[in-house]
């Protein structure tokens, strides 16, 4: 099960640069990493966007307050990131990696690949999870 994968896409309306920085912004994550349709209020976020730095997300539920965690691995710019994604459902070394393309002025297409679960189940959750992150990212940025 260790090489389960995702990968969810969406279209933005905003320019690339815009959107490659609000996954860098503490302010910004809190608004768009939510983990559900319920939003009980923002998350909290503290992070250290260098390479090889840290971030936590505290991410608020209905039922109860979820923890993740990671390191940044590549943050190239406007173009990608990856980072390591700890959290109670996927395993200590799985990985996101995100890329950005500007296919027209103004419009961005994230692409986003996390690799490692635990189960299919697992991976089921979190490609749910991520779906709605990419809808509440377009939300705030609009």
């Amino acid at each position: 099960m260790h090489e389960l994968e995702l990968k969810v896409s969406r279209r933005i309306p905003a320019p690339r640069e815009t959107v490659f920085n609000a996954w860098l912004s503490p302010d910004l994550m809190a608004k768009f990493m939510q983990p559900s349709t319920t939003r009980v209020g923002p998350s909290t976020v503290e992070n250290d966007p260098v390479r090889g730095g840290r971030f936590s997300i505290l991410m608020r539920t209905p039922e109860k307050d979820v923890p993740h965690a990671g390191t940044y691995l590549a943050i190239d710019p406007h173009s990608h990131l990856s980072f390591t994604w700890e959290s109670p459902h996927s395993l200590d070394d799985s990985v996101v990696s995100i890329d950005f393309a500007e296919p027209e002025p103004g419009v961005t297409d994230v692409m986003l690949r996390q690799v490692k679960f635990r189960s299919e189940q697992a991976r089921d959750g979190h490609t749910q999870g991520w779906t709605l992150i990419l809808q509440c990212l377009e939300e705030t940025l609009g």
